[in-house]
Order: C-alpha cells, then sequence, then structure tokens
C-alpha cells in the first residue's frame, strides 16, 4: 500500500510536466527527408457542355488537336473545333518522401481556361514532372468536385468552388526520389521554428535518455547526432522521435490582420501599466435630391437639386488605467476593459507598442 501511495504522488508531481511535454517529431524533422512536388498539364473531358470557350481559349483546341494526331487521327489543317466538353487544367501532386514506384498519391486539377464547371469530368493520362524537368508520376482519374452550380433564365446558383476537382490516388509513381537517412555517420534534426533553448533541451534528452555525448546544436535550428549504420538507424530514428521534451517560450507576439480585424497573441504576450483613452468619431453624409416642377403651361424648366447635411458624431473616451499584466488572461481582462472593437483594438495595440507598454512583437499580415 506504501508503494502504491508513492507512485500515485510521483504520478501527480509529475503529470502536469507531462502534460505540456511534445514528441521530437512535433518540433523537428530529418534532413533531407522531405515532399517534392509535382506538376503537369492535362485535359478534362466528358464534361456536360461547361468546358473551355474554345473560340477563347486556343491552347485547349491545340491540345486537343496533338492528342487525336499522336493517336492516328489526321484532321485538316483549317479545321475549326467547337468543343464543349473539354477542358484544359494544371494537374499538381506532392510526392512523399520514400515513395516507390507502384505506389498512388493524390491529384489536384485546375481550370486554367474559362470552363464553367469540371463536375463529372475524367482527367486524361497526364505526365508530372518535378523541378528537375523529369516525368515522376502518371496522373488520370475521375474528377470529384465539391460543389455544385445551376443556370436557368439568367439566374444561377452556385455552392463552393466547381473549377477545381481532386482524384484520390489518381496518380502512380513512376520514379522514385533518392532520400538519404543523414550523412555518413551523423543525421541532422531540423527545428520548424529556431529557437535556442528547444534546441538545448532537445540535445539534453537525447544525450540523457538514448546515449551520452552523442547529440549536439549546431545553431538555434539544426541538432546533428551520431547515429548508427544500416537498418539499426530507422530504428534508432524513431526512438528519437519519440522522446518527450518541453519546449522553450517562443517569442512574445501579436498577429494582425488589417483586412479583416484578427488579432491573435500567444501567451508569452504581457503588458505594462498604461493608460489608454479611446474614443470614436462618426461622420455620417446625407444627401437628398429634390426636384423643382414648373407650373403648367409656363415655360419653366426642371431643375433638380442636392441638398447635403453632414453630421459629425464624437464619442466620450474616457481615461482607462491598465494594470501590469504578467500572463495572457490579464492581458485580454485590460483590453477588453477597453471596450474597444476588433477594428478599434488594431490602432491601441500598435499605440501601446510605441509607448513601450506592449512587450511583444506586432506582426501585420
Amino acid at each position: 500500500m506504501k508503494r502504491i501511495l508513492v507512485t500515485l504522488l510521483m504520478i501527480s508531481v509529475l503529470w502536469p510536466f507531462a502534460a505540456g511535454a511534445d514528441r521530437i517529431k512535433d518540433m523537428a524533422s530529418i534532413q533531407g527527408v522531405r515532399d517534392n512536388q509535382l506538376i503537369g498539364y492535362g485535359l478534362v473531358v466528358g464534361l456536360d457542355g461547361s468546358g473551355d470557350q474554345t473560340t477563347q481559349t486556343p491552347f485547349t483546341v491545340q491540345s486537343i488537336i496533338n492528342m487525336l494526331t499522336q493517336m492516328g487521327v489526321n484532321l485538316p489543317a483549317a479545321t475549326s473545333l467547337q468543343l464543349k466538353n473539354v477542358a484544359a487544367v494544371m494537374v499538381t501532386a506532392t510526392l512523399p518522401p520514400f515513395s516507390k514506384p507502384g505506389q498512388t498519391i493524390d491529384v489536384t486539377a485546375s481550370s486554367i481556361g474559362n470552363a464553367k464547371s469540371l463536375r463529372g469530368g475524367t482527367l486524361l493520362m497526364t505526365p508530372l514532372k518535378g523541378a528537375d524537368g523529369q516525368v515522376y508520376a502518371m496522373a488520370q482519374g475521375n474528377l470529384l468536385v465539391g460543389g455544385v452550380g445551376a443556370a436557368a433564365g439568367g439566374a444561377s446558383v452556385q455552392v463552393n468552388h466547381l473549377s477545381v476537382g481532386r482524384v484520390p490516388a489518381g496518380a502512380t509513381v513512376e520514379r522514385a526520389v533518392p532520400t538519404l537517412l543523414g550523412q555518413g555517420e551523423f543525421i541532422h534534426l531540423e527545428l520548424r521554428a529556431s529557437d535556442f533553448t528547444t534546441a538545448t533541451r532537445i540535445v539534453e534528452a537525447i544525450n540523457g535518455q538514448v546515449s551520452p555525448d552523442i547529440a549536439a546544436a549546431l545553431d538555434g535550428r539544426v541538432i546533428q547526432v551520431r547515429a548508427p549504420a544500416g537498418n539499426e538507424r530507422v530504428a534508432f530514428i524513431s526512438r528519437i522521435e519519440n522522446l518527450e521534451i518541453n519546449p522553450g517560450q517562443g517569442i512574445a507576439r501579436v498577429i494582425i490582420n488589417a483586412r479583416t480585424g484578427s488579432v491573435v497573441m500567444n501567451q508569452a504576450v504581457t503588458l505594462d501599466a498604461c493608460a489608454v483613452a479611446h474614443g470614436n468619431l462618426t461622420v455620417v453624409i446625407n444627401t437628398e435630391t429634390q426636384v423643382s416642377q414648373p407650373a403648367a403651361r409656363s415655360r419653366g424648366q426642371t431643375v433638380t437639386t442636392e441638398q447635403t447635411t453632414i453630421d459629425v458624431k464624437t464619442d466620450k473616451g474616457g481615461l482607462v488605467q491598465l494594470e501590469k499584466g504578467v500572463s495572457l488572461s490579464d492581458v485580454v481582462k485590460a483590453l477588453n476593459s477597453v471596450g474597444a472593437t476588433p477594428q478599434d483594438l488594431l490602432a491601441i495595440l500598435q499605440a501601446m507598442k510605441s509607448a513601450g507598454a506592449l512587450r511583444a512583437e506586432l506582426e501585420i499580415i
């Protein structure tokens, strides 16, 4: 019973620390293990009259003629094709690391012409190339479009997007991209966000729980780890990826979206004591059109005049004293006490930063 109580006590003490721990695989990746982007030009056929207007998209007609020529169908040089069921598309895909020939990946087809909809279409065989110009996959299949639309009598209804479709497992890998697990006897972990504290804690976790003196931080992002060779390297990387550490607290930052008025701040944001006075200025301009009609049988003319009224209103903004906040919740309470709208909050935060009261970096997106 005594041993059980001691175990429960240790769990209760260590639980808050374990709850905030993250796996290394969630914060870092192995250098050289990366995705590769693929792109190709293709045709979508079988559309129900919603394809490209070929008089305005000559590349669609040229592609059809070239395809038919390769299949042994020769058309006269003066042939003018009027197609409604074909659309030219750009096909994109992401080739995961360690992909082998014969495996399948998802592809996305996006219209580059004036097609109204790709719904119900079939993507013809399209080679997908990498940045080096080599073909790494071949795509083909029926498109799935998440939208729907209808039009009649000058009225139209559309739900979601109709000019982009997806083909699940629509491409077959034809060429593998060589991926090396490290350089020589070392592998390198790359943090997704540069942080010296997190890099130091990862080094301490690897040296303490795996083997001493095998890891060293080269800078705030890259960690060099001595790894075994051969088949043992995969199991070694798996063990490192599942180690849990408490990452360092990031830089205090406030993100402002000036277009939507959104404000997002992280937990490291703090606030010094300051005073804020906020008031709204409202300008209302009202224009009324008046028509002066002459009397009957008179030689007068109808005159149109405009009467404009401008009203300026200023709300009284009281001076609000904000106490020093050492946590995110304190900062939120202080900003809410001002009673400003999200749009007004943009100007208040910038003024606080200029006054030195906001302990954070402002980033406007």
